[in-house]
């Protein structure tokens, strides 16, 4: 079983890139973050033609997150717990059938942060222990979970060109890193780190100074994956040449493969 996850940065603008990579790429499932479009305006029908169920959490202009599956959905819901008020559209978690079990699917795009001196790096470290204490209630039920999604978060300084450059920056602060190891330390398994230590595993480029030219990336958009789903990966990988296409996301995907046989 093949699982995606890509930050497409408007969904409508770069369906023709996302059809051309399902096609090519056939995965299981994918996540899909900023569709940038309420629930009626996703390209459905073009991607249900493809094979896929669709299920999305739109939010007109900004965020929005979505769910494909080739598999069945035995229940999908939206909106992270722990903040009633949170109106932002960032997450969507979704369950499908396996022969024994089920899999369980979190397609997340966690704040940004940016400026970190206005409100907006507070929300970021909230949502992320609203997303710390989900994982440990999901965890408590030992099945195959993923956490699958952009995370805005840069892990280590391996993850990035110039770390220098990004010590002030929201998605390398100690605060953000340290939020991040604390889901790893739940139990969760960064699955592009279980396959490889090398550096340059970029997912990210900016649109600006020529950073896909020069590869000055950032790895920001992870797949995480709980002792169930972890003990059965076979590999990981990421589609860095989709950045190289005529009018790209600022994004390429991520994705595993993984030993598990569906119903």
């Amino acid at each position: 079983m093949r699982i995606a996850t890509w930050n497409v940065n408007s969904v409508r603008q770069r369906i023709d890139h996302l059809l051309v990579w399902l096609k090519d790429c056939a995965p299981d499932i994918v996540c899909l973050q900023e569709i940038k479009c309420v629930d009626e305006a996703f390209p459905r029908l073009e991607i249900e033609a493809l094979g896929y169920n669709v299920v999305t959490h739109g939010q007109k202009t900004f965020n929005g997150v979505a769910l494909l599956s080739k598999l069945p959905f035995d229940e999908t819901k939206s909106g992270l717990a722990g903040d009633d008020e949170d109106a932002h559209a960032r997450f969507l978690e979704g369950v499908v059938p396996l022969k024994r079990g089920v899999l369980r699917i979190a397609c997340l795009y966690l704040p940004n942060g940016n400026p970190p001196e206005t409100e907006k790096y507070p929300y970021k470290l909230k949502w992320m222990s609203r997303l710390f204490e989900y994982s440990k209630q999901r965890l408590k039920a030992e099945e195959p979970l993923v956490l699958a999604g952009d995370f805005n978060v840069i892990p280590a300084p391996q993850d990035v060109h110039n770390p220098a450059a990004w010590v002030n920056d929201a998605l390398f602060r100690p605060q953000t890193r340290e939020s991040f190891q604390s889901l790893l330390g739940l139990g969760l398994t960064d699955a592009v780190r279980a396959v490889t230590d090398a550096p340059g595993q970029y997912t990210f480029w900016d649109y600006q100074a020529g950073a896909w030219q020069k590869n000055h990336g950032l790895r920001i958009d992870h797949l995480l994956l709980s002792p169930q789903a972890s003990d059965r990966l076979i590999d990981a990988g990421i589609d860095s040449y989709v950045r190289a296409w005529e009018k790209p996301s600022d994004h390429v995907p991520v994705w595993i493969d993984l030993d598990l046989e569906t119903a």
